[in-house]
Parts: structure tokens; C-alpha cells; sequence
């Protein structure tokens, strides 16, 4: 199978390795040359466009920030659409509303190109070990062809259902998490305005009920002030900004994603955008004069 992997940042870049690491034929591209050259000395095969990197590949993976750029890699000049070849599977892997992914997979098929949506959860930690969870959709036959390729970013891979189930399983997916962060936030900073160790209450509570991967993967981050991105605020305020879109079409009320989006939103305004999203606690600790931190906490 001959791969083309355009997008190579937080989460691409690692993701690329681990095909190369289970011996696939990859060609890259990214705008940073920088992650060019990183991916070409380990084996990759370097593009200069969406284009180059498409031509006579068998599947061609997008991991991008937003619909735009997807879009202007598949159709833009020197996209992906000008040299794919017919039959060829396009797999996005892009956090995007389900609207632009029907839409995109339409324009292919008027090429005679598959489509896949496939975005992923678990953030960079998972994307450098290979243990993604993937969330699919698309037709089953198409599916299983791409399925090995999936099989080395992803320990987790469900085809969930036609084009467009991928992105929206990933909607339902960001409301738990950033939901979860908001939750996780307050309650961090409730102990730390009350004066307790908070490592040590989240060594009480993470076997309970109140445990989860979120809170085991952002509250030791937390707890030593480490704001460096695994999911970024802005992309996430991206997200969901998509899931309340999706939700309007759909008549569904979305409170507590509306809450969470406004947070972020103040904070992009502060400039924490590039934060991780674990980096939510620091509004939180604005409000209440406190600040969450390991062993002493500042009042």
C-alpha cells in the first residue's frame, strides 16, 4: 500500500512515524519543511504540494487544523484532486463538521475517489504510541482496504457508520472531553481555594466514579503548570464551535458546550489559544484567586 500523509503537526507528525514504522510506503507534506526533512530522514518520501504527495498513491491521509485547509488541500491548485489517481482512497482524519465531510467525499466520487472520515481521539501522548482511538465512516469494503494503514496509528478503530458518522462521532466526543476539563477544572479549583492537597485528592477520587482519562491525563499537567499543547484551546474551540453548528441544524440544545466555547473563547482572547486544553483551569483560577499547583497552593 502506497500512503500519501499530508499535515505532519502535533498530531500528524507522529502519526506519519508510526507508518513508516510499520514499513509503509509514505510520501509527506506539510508547510513546515522543517517537519519535511524530520519525516524524510526517517524513511519518508518528501512532496512539495498536496498534489505531488497524492500521485499514484493508493490512500491519501489529511490531518489538518479545520475544513478550510482541508478543502484547500483536496481542491485547491496543486491539491489532491488534480493528481489522485481513480480508486484511490482519501482518508480525513481532521477534527470537521460531518456537513464538509459529505460534501467533500461527494466532490471525490464525482472523481471516482473513496472517502473516508476518520478523526481521532486521545491526543499527542496516543498519537506517538500508536493508540488512537478512530472513529469511522464510510462504506465497509472501502473501510477494510484502509483498515491496515488505520491499524498502525489507531488501538482503537470503529467504523461507525455511512460518510459523516466518523466526524460526528468525534462531536460527541469533544463535548465529553471539554465538558469533562470544564468539570475537572472547577472542582481542582474548589480543593485549592479550600486549602487542600489537591495531588493527594486526586489520588482519593481517581478510582471512584469521578475518574476518567481526562482526568488522568490533564491533572498531572496541571499540578506542575505544564500548559505545552497535546490539544490545543483554539483547535478545540473550533470543535466546538462545529458541534453547536451541528446541533442548531439538528434542534438540539447544547448548553454546556456553550459555556465551555465561551471560556475558550475569553481565553484566546487573553492569548492562552496555543494553550492545552487542560490549560481551561486558569480561568477558573482568575475567578477565584487561587492558583493549582503541586504540594503548596497560592491563595
Amino acid at each position: 500500500m502506497r500512503i500519501g500523509f499530508i499535515g505532519l503537526g502535533i498530531m500528524g507528525k507522529p502519526m506519519a512515524k508510526n507508518l513508516l514504522a510499520a514499513d509503509f510506503d509514505v510520501t509527506v507534506f506539510d508547510l513546515n519543511t522543517a517537519a519535511i526533512q524530520e519525516l524524510a530522514a526517517l524513511g519518508a518520501k518528501p512532496a512539495m504540494s498536496p498534489a505531488e504527495t497524492a500521485e499514484g498513491q493508493d490512500v491519501i491521509f489529511t490531518m489538518l487544523p479545520a475544513h478550510p485547509h482541508v478543502e484547500a488541500v483536496l481542491f485547491g491548485e496543486n491539491g489532491v484532486a488534480e493528481a489522485v489517481k481513480q480508486g484511490a482512497i482519501v482518508v480525513d482524519m481532521s477534527s470537521i463538521s460531518p456537513v464538509y465531510s459529505k460534501q467533500f467525499a461527494a466532490q471525490l466520487a464525482e472523481k471516482g475517489v473513496h472517502f473516508i472520515d476518520a478523526p481521532v481521539s486521545g491526543g499527542e501522548p496516543k498519537a506517538i504510541d500508536g493508540t488512537l482511538a478512530i472513529m469511522a465512516g464510510g462504506q465497509p469494503d472501502i473501510y477494510e482496504k484502509a483498515y491496515p494503514a488505520l491499524e498502525a496509528m489507531g488501538g482503537q478503530i470503529i467504523l461507525v457508520g455511512d460518510t459523516g458518522s466518523g466526524t460526528t462521532a468525534k462531536l460527541a466526543n469533544q463535548i465529553m472531553v471539554n465538558v469533562n476539563i470544564a468539570a475537572m477544572s472547577e472542582a481542582l479549583v474548589l480543593a485549592a481555594k479550600a486549602g487542600i492537597d489537591v495531588e493527594k485528592m486526586y489520588q482519593a477520587i481517581r478510582g471512584g466514579l469521578a475518574g476518567s482519562a481526562v482526568l488522568d491525563a490533564k491533572v498531572p499537567l496541571i499540578l506542575e503548570r505544564n500548559f505545552v499543547a497535546g490539544g490545543r484551546i483554539d483547535i478545540n474551540a473550533k470543535d466546538l464551535t462545529n458541534v453547536l453548528d451541528t446541533g442548531s441544524a439538528l434542534g438540539v440544545s447544547l448548553p454546556l458546550s456553550g459555556q465551555v466555547l465561551e471560556m475558550y473563547e475569553e481565553m484566546k482572547a487573553e492569548g492562552k489559544g496555543a494553550d492545552d486544553h487542560g490549560g481551561l483551569v486558569q480561568h477558573y483560577e482568575k475567578l477565584a484567586g487561587v492558583k493549582v499547583q503541586k504540594e503548596v497552593n497560592a491563595k
